[in-house]
């Protein structure tokens, strides 16, 4: 799935981010394009659980 980050700003903010996303599920492929400020999430948790540890992370998400 393919999320709209608008906070996402820089490499800390990528490394927060795959951080809070590999947390929820180990397993999980991130991808960050950060001159598009979009996370490409391959996971088994749905959209919910990784909206919501986005959100925890202090990068609120939307779907593209």
């Amino acid at each position: 799935m393919k999320l709209n980050v608008p906070d996402m700003s820089c490499g800390h903010c990528t490394a927060t981010i795959e951080t809070a996303l590999k947390a929820l599920d180990p397993k999980a492929e991130v991808e960050t394009d950060l001159a598009e400020r979009t996370v490409n999430v391959r996971s088994g948790q749905d959209i919910g659980a990784i909206k919501a540890a986005l959100e925890k992370a202090g990068y609120p998400a939307q779907p593209v």
